[in-house]
């Protein structure tokens, strides 16, 4: 990783390249979801009552494939989508913003998942999913990549992928192949409490791989739901509850106001960047991958606390920036404009 002034006067940024081959010291392998978004044309109004709909690609571990990429990182998505339009639509996508795609099924019976978003007027998100089943759910073991799996720096998923067999087992062979390999385990909860069958059968599913993780990346209502109703601004909470002995890094995400981080050395905050937000579907995955980036290129950042601090604050405008547009893959940002915002912040 190298630090580079910039000509416009902003921090002295990590700067990534975006080359052509991937190697074992930088690559991010993205496992999970990936699917079609349904947003309104309008915000602030129930499904039923939106005009219209805009289309826009989606699914948290194809967002931050996506995001990393942007940055100028390099990233491959594993995942099941339909033979359909929409599926082979995702797959052009990846492919058109330089993820590798090689590692993406089609499934001929199943349909690519759907996903209807609404917007109520402060731009948070409530969902309506069609997944009956879809494709994404059906990935088996035997379909997996497993040489991409092997060249992951840092492999990373989330939780949606644990609901169903088969894609249950298949995201655990997954994860041992690349623990194994030596890759860094990234988990980003983003709980769906609606496509589980129950609120038991989430906590239970979720932190049944807790353990595993090198890196978690949990949300303050995620805090909340998995203790059991626990303060989530309670850093004893947060430590004796959710950090476990083998995890590098700990970051609780809480929107606007920036990030909070746990190491086995260390922990604090790093403020938000103030924007005006439109739509916050996607503003996490963004904060991800704007981290994962930075880790890929040094796998030791989390050892570094002045170092750690400059990268989530890379990764704080990364997310905000998203959510000052519609889509999440549609406003994955730059790292031209992440510097440009903090410039402005700062």
């Amino acid at each position: 990783m190298a630090d580079i002034p910039t000509s416009d006067g902003s921090k002295h940024l990590p700067v990534y390249t975006n080359g052509s081959s991937e190697t074992n010291g930088s690559l991010v392998v993205c496992f999970g979801e990936m699917l079609i978004d349904f947003v309104p044309s309008v915000s602030g109004v129930s499904l039923a009552e939106a005009p219209a709909f805009q289309k826009a690609p989606g699914g948290a571990p194809a967002n931050v494939a996506v995001g990393i990429s942007r940055l100028g990182g390099s990233s491959a998505f594993i995942g099941k989508v339909g033979d359909d339009e929409f599926g082979h639509m995702l797959a052009d996508i990846l492919k058109e913003n330089k993820v590798n795609n090689s590692g993406m099924r089609f499934d001929q019976k199943a349909r690519t998942a759907l996903a209807f978003v609404t917007l109520r007027s402060d731009g948070e998100r409530e969902f309506m999913f069609f997944r009956h089943p879809s494709a994404d759910m059906l990935l088996h073991e035997s379909e997996l990549d497993v040489n991409l799996i092997k060249q992951a720096s840092i492999f990373h998923y989330g939780s949606i992928s644990l609901i169903e067999e088969p894609c249950k087992s298949t995201h655990l062979a997954a994860m041992e192949i690349a623990k194994k390999s030596g890759s860094i385990l990234s988990y980003d909860v983003n709980l769906r409490l609606p496509l589980w069958p129950s609120e038991d059968a989430a906590r239970d599913g979720i932190m049944s791989i807790w353990d595993q993780a090198d890196v978690i990346k949990v949300s303050e209502d995620e805090i909340t739901f998995l203790t059991r109703g626990d303060d989530p601004y309670d850093d004893n909470v947060v430590l004796n509850k959710l950090f476990h002995p083998n995890l590098k890094l700990l970051l609780v995400s809480e929107g606007p106001d920036g990030c909070r981080y746990y190491t086995q050395k260390f922990k604090g905050r790093v403020s938000g960047v103030k924007v005006k937000p439109v739509d916050t579907t996607g503003a996490g995955d963004a904060f991800v991958g704007g981290i994962l980036s930075v880790l890929a290129s040094d796998t030791n950042l989390y050892k570094d606390e002045t170092k750690l601090r400059e990268a989530l604050l890379f990764a704080n405008a990364c997310g905000a920036i998203t959510v000052t547009k519609k889509g999440a893959i549609p406003a994955m940002p730059t790292r031209d404009e992440v510097y440009k915002i903090l410039k402005c912040d700062g």
